[in-house]
């Protein structure tokens, strides 16, 4: 970890990596950006994933004083991780043979048939203990009338994956067991409330002639505001809704893997214990003698003892790691490897052939029905989730090391 300190900083920025060379331009302009806020408490934190994105990097941290910054939280809010282990070598059934072909292909092939992938919906509306909830109390939405619509639009996307970095993967752990893992977020109703409070925000802030510039696109709202009360109502039901949508999906991908294995082995599947875990999101913590609004975005909570879940790439390594409480990046960690390469850019450098012969040499089994675009999600896109681990030893131990057995991607 390194800090920068000079004349473009208003307050530090600590950045978990060897040095200033490992960051890309516009990450480090974005950095400087959000330095520069009134309302910073102590420092910016830059994790080892790290790059740039809307108004603030992929990969930031910040603790704010007395506001939200929608931009700060990001478009898919409540993105995160679910995870289960199972009681099932992966050498027992690799070599088995069912009417799909291998018993991985059978049941990525049944994954892609259960759960709707990319802008695919439910034709009809799916059970929402979440929705339900947030209609019971709608006092709590009504003045935003224009999001209104988003509830009801709900119950056709919860236990959907979508798609971009989204995926379900299949994985086998450094003992050679089976597990689980779910990368998915809150769908279209992120999106559009971010976009929303942004836009408002930025309204106010013009009103109010604020110091931060609208070119930084980091408007913010005050808490005590009864607008910043508004996104947090709304951000907090995305989250909700986010972790649910995980959950629905694991449930179902659980229930086609045991299955599968029990009809044609016999064995008893048994699961482990479950991690799911936001990495897009604020939440009012307490850190350094004050009570702060962290601002997590693409990054993963991990206070001491901590359970959470860091993928890499398909194909690539992913982790479970036990958090070890750092108070410097205000309990934080990354949230995955971290992009190499934009998805256009990945598209242009790296073929569609050379990735499917890479998942085919390495034995994964790929659940997709358009491979056109399959380089913008590939390993040689992302950072090696080996060196972004390395570089966060001081927040997170690894616990559970898992290779890609079989994906499905959007």
């Amino acid at each position: 970890m390194f800090v920068l300190y000079n004349e473009k900083t208003r307050f530090p920025v600590k950045i978990w990596l060897e040095d200033q060379g490992q960051l890309e331009e516009n990450c480090l302009e974005q950095a400087y950006h959000l330095s520069q806020l009134p309302f910073i408490h102590k420092w910016v934190c830059l994790m080892p994933d790290t790059h740039a994105g809307k108004g603030m990097p992929i990969g930031g941290v910040i603790a704010a004083k007395d506001v939200v910054i929608p931009n700060a939280v990001g478009v898919d809010i409540g993105c995160g991780m679910d995870f289960i282990p199972t009681n099932i070598r992966v050498e027992d059934i690799l070599d088995i043979q069912t009417g799909n072909g291998t018993m991985i292909q059978a049941m990525i092939g049944n994954i892609m048939r259960s759960i709707p992938l990319n802008a695919e919906r439910y034709k009809v509306p799916q059970k929402s203990p979440v929705l339900d909830l947030a209609k019971q109390e709608l006092e709590k939405y009504e003045k935003n009338s224009e999001l209104l619509p988003l509830i009801e639009d709900g119950y056709f996307q919860v236990g959907s994956l979508g798609g971009g970095n989204h995926f379900i993967e299949l994985q086998e752990d450094q003992e050679g067991y089976l597990c689980i893992m779910i990368h998915s977020g809150s769908r279209h109703l992120g999106k559009a409330i971010c976009d929303y409070f942004h836009e408002k925000a930025r309204e106010l802030n013009q009103r109010w002639y604020s110091e931060v510039k609208d070119e930084y696109r980091l408007a913010f709202l005050p808490v005590s505001s009864e607008e910043g009360q508004q996104y947090i109502h709304w951000m907090n039901l995305a989250m909700d809704y986010a972790f649910e949508n995980r959950a629905c999906m694991l449930d179902k991908t659980c229930r086609i893997v045991k299955e599968a294995i029990e009809k044609y082995t016999g064995q008893r599947v048994e699961f482990g214990e479950e991690i799911n875990c936001h990495h897009n999101y604020t939440a009012l913590e307490h850190h350094y003698d004050a009570d702060v609004w962290v601002h997590r975005k693409g990054a993963t909570r991990v206070r001491d003892g901590e359970l959470a879940v860091i993928p890499g790439a398909m194909g690539s390594y992913s982790y479970v790691v036990e958090g070890r409480g750092s108070q410097e990046s205000f309990c934080t960690s990354s949230h995955g490897a971290g992009r190499n390469y934009s998805r256009s850019g990945a598209m242009q450098a790296f073929s569609v052939e050379k990735v499917m012969v890479d998942l085919k040499e390495q034995g994964v089994v790929l659940g997709k029905r358009k491979k056109n675009d399959v380089a913008e999600e590939c390993r040689f896109a992302y950072k090696d989730i080996d060196q972004v681990m390395a570089q966060q030893s001081d927040l997170v131990t690894p616990v559970r090391k898992l290779k890609t057995v079989g994906v499905v991607k959007g």
